[in-house]
Order: structure tokens, then sequence, then C-alpha cells
């Protein structure tokens, strides 16, 4: 294909190592929520990030109240997610680092004049605050951040392809005229649907997991969801567009 018009990028544990904060802070209301409708069932950090990795808090309690055959109101709904935010900002403005490498990526893309945004599952208000915590808004400016939960109405979550496909149009290109770089199986399903190009980023698997989930990672972006490319390291970031671009 020719010289990609847009390049879009997950946050969460693609620019930024958030997932586990953003975890942290929310396994406490998830477990609450558990609790306060009759539900036995409690979760670590760590379970429930490995099975809600890449949802929004409004896409994972959808998510337990399919799994655990409960329903909330919506004003209850409403109220987590306000609360779940709050406490995921308070740690990201606070302990969030970049991913290793993006930064330097980041840069020369922008000297070279490419068009980037960020295209977030996550609350605009939580990306923003982990971007400029890791000094990424001089790229990244408030028009260039989508948000499923936020830029949508209704709100969304990957792997619905609606953010996506409203971030393209937003930039004046053609999905097929995009790429991205996804995480997560849900991020990577959502390009896919919406028709854009995805490099998978496997590598903060094997910073805060191991090198078998990093590899087993790999293999589900490109059975799963054929992505374009896999890039265990940023450093891989120029040869993977390169591929794409043919």
């Amino acid at each position: 294909m020719a010289p990609v018009k847009q390049i879009m990028f997950d946050c969460d544990n693609t620019l930024v190592l958030s997932e586990q904060l953003a975890f942290e802070a929310c396994t406490e209301l998830a477990n609450e929520l558990l609790e306060k409708h009759n539900v036995d069932k409690r979760y670590t950090v760590k379970e429930l990030l490995t099975t809600f990795v890449g949802q929004n808090f409004r896409g994972m309690m959808k998510g337990l109240q399919e799994k655990h055959n409960f329903t909330m109101p919506q004003d209850e709904m409403e109220a987590y997610v306000d609360r779940e935010l709050g406490a995921v900002i308070s740690k990201l403005s606070k302990s969030c680092e970049p991913c290793p490498g993006v930064i330097e990526v980041i840069e020369r893309l922008a000297k070279e004049g490419r068009k980037m945004s960020v295209v977030s599952t996550s609350a605009k208000p939580r990306v923003v605050a982990a971007i400029e915590h890791v000094n990424l808004t001089r790229f990244f400016p408030d028009e260039h951040v989508y948000s499923a939960a936020t830029s949508l109405n209704p709100p969304s979550s990957k792997p619905d392809p609606a953010i996506y496909l409203h971030a393209a149009r937003e930039e004046g290109a053609e999905p097929s005229e995009c790429v991205t770089v996804e995480d997560s199986v849900s991020g990577a399903t959502a390009a896919m649907r919406a028709g854009i190009p995805c490099i998978g980023y496997v590598g903060v698997y094997g910073i805060e997991d191991s090198e078998e989930k990093m590899k087993e990672m790999a293999q589900a972006l490109q059975e799963k969801c054929k992505v374009a490319a896999v890039m265990y390291d940023w450093k891989e970031f120029d040869k993977c567009l390169a591929q794409i671009e043919g």
C-alpha cells in the first residue's frame, strides 16, 4: 500500500505502562460490585486483568454481569464508572511510565511529519492523564485523542470498531489509509473489523508477565486478529511499518 496517512496508537500498555495500575484501582470496585449483587466470586488484580484486558470499565461491568448472571441499573453503572475513573486517574497521574523505547519512536515520527493520533477504549480524561505524565501531549493534543468511552454517543468499547471508524473520519482518512498499534486481542479485533491494518505490540507481556505469555499473545494476535505485523520491541516499529507500506 501507499504511505499511510494516519498512524494510530492504542494507549494502555502500548504507549504507557498503565494496565496494571488501572486494574489495581478497579479490582476493589469490581469486587465491591460483585458482593453488592450477592456474587461469591472475587478477583485478584492479575485475574481481572487477564479476563478483561483491553476493555474499559464499562465494558468490564457488562462482562461481569454476563459472566455472573446479574443486572445493574443504569444509574448504578454510571456511578461506578465515575468512581473508577477518579481512582485510575489518581494512580496514572502519579506513577505511570512510558513503554520502553516508545518516546524515541514518536519523536522521530513527529520530525518526519507523520500524522498521529491516540485511539483508546479508555475514558479520555484517563488517557490524557497518562500521556501528560509521560510528556506525550506535545505529540497528541486533545483534538487527536479519541476515546470509545468518551468520544462516542452512546459510549462503546473495543472490540467494537466504532471508535476507529470515528477517529478515521475525524482525521480525514479512509480506514485502509491508516495503521494502528494494539497490544490486546480486543483492540486488534476492533482494528480488524474497522479495516485498519494493525501492528500487534507484545513487548509489554515480556515486561509484566513472561516470555511465554508474550509468545502466546503474538500467536493470538496473528491467528485471531490477522495483524499485519508483530512487534516485540518498539525498536522494530520502522520495520513493521515498512512491511505494511510495502
